[in-house]
């Protein structure tokens, strides 16, 4: 932001990034503009105001799980063991995934229109590779595997449902373990 806001606008637009991670992290990113101003308790031209599209407020709510996304890259480059790095990688991008079906959808599709979104997308997935590069190195990782895999695995990981976000964390955590079973060597 260029200007400093009122403290009642900076209040507003703190409400809506709330109620849009709550709701993309529970729904999706399906649900409308509308619905988002709504739980945020302020009117459709504020929402639109401050984020004129949809891709600009996903932006700016997942900038915390884009950053979170890659610390976690970053422990498993810093893993003297590759295999183990790309390993501790897959299970908490499945959690952190689980936990936020919203930033799924974002992370694998980086509305292209979002540039923030996107670039940071692709430094995240450039460093995935170079893991993956190290760990088929020491022989663990199948040498068939591609990024694609991954991103299949953080799409399907995004479509479990369960009725808490408890159970879909132990359920992704056991999805990850079976994907690490089949990428290995």
């Amino acid at each position: 932001m260029t200007r400093n806001l009122r403290s009642d606008a900076l209040d507003n637009r703190q409400r809506i990034l709330e109620a849009a991670r709550t709701i993309f992290a529970t729904d999706g990113m399906d649900v409308p503009m509308r619905e988002i101003a709504r739980r945020a308790g302020v009117g459709p031209a504020t929402l639109y105001r401050r984020f004129p599209t949809k891709q600009a407020l996903a932006t700016e709510a997942f900038a915390e799980q884009m950053d979170a996304c890659h610390v976690i890259v970053d422990e498993g480059l810093a893993d003297p063991d590759p295999w183990h790095g790309l390993c501790l990688v897959i299970e908490k991008l499945c959690e952190l995934h689980a936990r936020d079906r919203g930033y799924t959808t974002a992370f694998t599709t980086a509305f292209p229109h979002a540039v923030d979104l996107a670039a940071k997308r692709e430094a995240a997935l450039a460093s995935l590779a170079e893991l993956s590069r190290r760990a088929k190195s020491t022989g663990h990782l199948r040498s068939d595997f591609v990024l694609d895999d991954l991103i299949l695995i953080l799409m399907a990981n995004g479509g479990l449902h369960a009725t808490s976000t408890h159970a879909r964390v132990a359920a992704s955590r056991r999805f990850a373990a079976l994907a690490i079973q089949a990428f290995r060597a």
